[in-house]
């Protein structure tokens, strides 16, 4: 009874003393499709939840390099929990994952947060906002915001919760609970990020934890066996705080909780306790990691170099299976197949004959011609559906490379309609400023993926029920 109450205040105090942020809007109620989605960030910051600078010896501690100014999210994890708490499923999407993000186009979906938060603290200053906390604090909201709209238009599921952690909050917690077990194939010694381990079974925290989760070079598949190391490091994490070891040692729970207000933000009205008490069944054998597909790892872009390249109607198939809400051997359900959907296509670029051309590439798809014209300009392309009928409006960005879809009453029934802007390049839907529309690749005609490695052990589920070795 003393440890359950010692873990409770413990807890409690925990909640108390979060950093929150106003970037999602909560109702208190589950989830109506019936699955808590939760977006996990590991951020790439050279400063604590509260905004404050770590100091130069902190720094150099945890051998973060010199800051490129720029706030990247180096680490993505969607987690997906059934509202009764049975299992958790946590799929990690590569920091280069090649994405559109609304508002800016297409880019790899790890510049979401820097991007959102530049154009907001731009706005904010023209605005008058002259005070420095509060331009970080604002704009950084609308930078997760604007990641969060990324990973929703990706994944098509509505994020319910979020939690992000700085370099310092990983390297504090791993040192809080004694250290996480990872296994190694291999030997690796790389001076980029520090890794330098031993083969097999060991114990890392600290440092030694971020070399382990951040190196990317000399690693067989790169950056996604890097994503395997991060989850293997998770799965080890999970294990180490569900087991009694730390829960019931009480200088091992104040240390956690210390290092947690330190450096994660979560959404406000996120009720964690409640949260805590639905998940009190979880096991390490039913927490399970996973990774989105990739057709591509080594995609050349046009602007932001080599990228991940993923097609998001897999991808949110891959989430549907996964959940259980399909199986392998069911036909995914798409929406209207193309012939059910009237498309019309409206230019709002200078480039001459693009809607006509995206217009004539939808018809060859199968879609039904609508009305070709001319728009207002607009700085991004976006697909809008009617109201109710987002599903129509995916099936439409999916066939054009993956555009942002929107709904609007504006829209007819039956209709879906297509701005397009100068980010467009036709065939393929990729948003890069200043390409050509018309004289673009024809839809099909992007280089061949390069082969990959061969499947091992590192493309199985992982789950926290055990080490598993990984390269």
């Amino acid at each position: 009874m003393s440890l359950t109450g010692y873990a409770w205040a413990a807890m409690q105090g925990l909640v108390n003393g979060l950093t929150t942020a106003d970037v999602i809007a909560q109702d208190g109620e589950m989830p109506a499709d019936g699955y808590r989605d939760i977006l996990l960030v590991g951020m790439d910051s050279r400063t604590d939840a509260q905004g404050n600078p770590l100091p130069e010896e902190t720094l150099a501690q945890l051998n973060a390099g010199t800051s490129d100014g720029e706030l990247n999210t180096d680490t993505l994890i969607f987690v997906r929990v059934p509202n009764d708490g049975s299992k958790a499923v946590a799929v990690s999407l590569p920091r280069d994952t090649y994405v559109t993000i609304p508002g800016f186009g297409k880019h790899k979906i790890n510049s979401a947060y820097a991007r959102g938060k530049l154009a907001a603290r731009e706005d904010l200053a023209a605005q008058g906002v002259t005070d420095e906390r509060e331009l970080d604090v604002r704009s950084n909201q609308e930078g997760a915001k604007t990641l969060i709209s990324a990973v929703e238009n990706l994944t098509g599921t509505t994020i319910d919760n979020y939690a992000s952690i700085n370099l310092l909050g990983f390297f504090d917690i791993t040192k809080a609970i004694g250290g996480v077990d990872v296994c190694l194939n291999e030997p690796v010694n790389d001076p980029y990020s520090g890794a330098n381990f031993d083969a097999g079974r060991q114990t890392i925290a600290g440092m030694d934890a971020l070399a382990f989760v951040r190196q990317r070079h000399g690693l067989l598949r790169g950056d996604l066996d890097r994503v395997v190391r991060q989850q293997v490091f998770m799965a080890g994490l999970a294990r180490k705080v569900l087991s009694a070891g730390t829960l019931a040692d009480p200088a091992k729970l104040n240390n956690l909780v210390d290092a947690i207000q330190k450096s994660v933000v979560v959404n406000q009205g996120w009720d964690i306790l409640s949260f805590a008490q639905q998940m009190r069944g979880l096991t390490g054998g039913q927490i399970e990691f996973r990774t989105i597909p990739v057709e591509d790892s080594e995609y050349q872009t046009e602007t932001d170099g080599v990228a991940v390249r993923v097609d998001p109607a897999a991808v949110r198939n891959f989430i549907a299976e996964i959940s259980g809400d399909i199986t392998g051997e069911q036909a995914p359900e798409h929406g209207p197949a193309p012939e059910e959907i009237t498309v019309d296509v409206y230019n709002t670029s200078d480039i001459t004959g693009l809607a006509g051309t995206v217009s004539e590439e939808l018809t060859a798809q199968g879609f039904v011609a609508g009305e070709v014209a001319n728009e207002t300009p607009r700085e991004y392309s976006v697909v809008q559906a009617p109201e109710n009928a987002e599903a129509a409006g995916r099936v439409v960005a999916d066939a054009l490379g993956g555009l942002t879809v929107e709904t609007s009453p504006e829209v007819r029934s039956g209709h879906v309609r297509v701005l397009l802007a100068p980010d467009y390049r036709s065939g393929g839907g990729d948003a890069t400023p200043g390409a050509q529309g018309g004289g673009g690749p024809a839809a099909g005609s992007a280089p061949p993926p390069r082969q990959q490695p061969p499947a091992d052990d590192t493309d199985k589920p992982i789950t926290a029920d055990g080490v598993t070795c990984v390269n």
